[in-house]
């Protein structure tokens, strides 16, 4: 069983959470039972997440030798220069080291559900959304790499991972796949 999910911002990447308060997770959307995870977004990220009850499934799915592309429209604070997009396409060296190139295009503003909450609007200090593509998997990679050339994530949304897209489902919806 495969299972696409639209992870809505600010929920964990599994099925319990010890914090006091406890933090909303995965068991709050009717998921099937016996799925888990087929690879991470951030609490403070969103998008398109599999879950699937398949462990070699999961396994192609997270494995980085596999390079499965992952695609994310990500807004940016800042105007993004030519020198800024063409250092994320080569790969931006951080303290774990260099990533793999990637594909990156300035975008139009997607249209998406709004955030809750929304991202900070700062009237004096532009913002930008990029298409960025990537076929690594490192732990807040994209964050780390438009860190790294000067335009920091505002908000980060996974669209696809190989084949699979997000569609129109909305946060907090799901849907079996093939």
């Amino acid at each position: 069983m495969l299972i696409a999910l639209n992870k809505p911002y600010g929920v964990l990447c599994q099925f319990t959470d010890r914090s006091d308060p406890p933090r909303p997770t995965l068991a709050g959307f009717g998921l099937p039972a016996g799925v888990y995870a087929a690879g991470r977004l951030d609490h403070d990220s969103e998008g398109l997440l599999l879950l699937t009850d398949d462990g070699t499934l999961a396994h192609r799915i997270t494995d980085p030798r596999h390079k499965l592309e992952k695609i994310y429209r990500v807004q940016v604070e800042g105007d993004p220069t030519p020198e800024q997009v063409d250092a994320l396409c080569r790969g931006v060296t951080l303290n774990d080291g260099p990533t793999r190139p990637a594909r990156v295009r300035r975008i139009a503003p997607p249209a998406l559900w709004p955030r809750d909450p929304p991202v900070r609007f700062r009237k004096t200090v532009p913002d930008a959304w990029l298409e960025i593509a990537i076929s690594e998997g490192r732990n807040r990679q994209v964050r780390r790499m438009t860190a790294a050339v000067g335009l920091p994530t505002l908000r980060l949304v996974r669209v696809a991972i190989g084949a699979w897209t997000l569609g129109d489902l909305q946060p907090g919806q799901w849907r079996a796949l093939r």
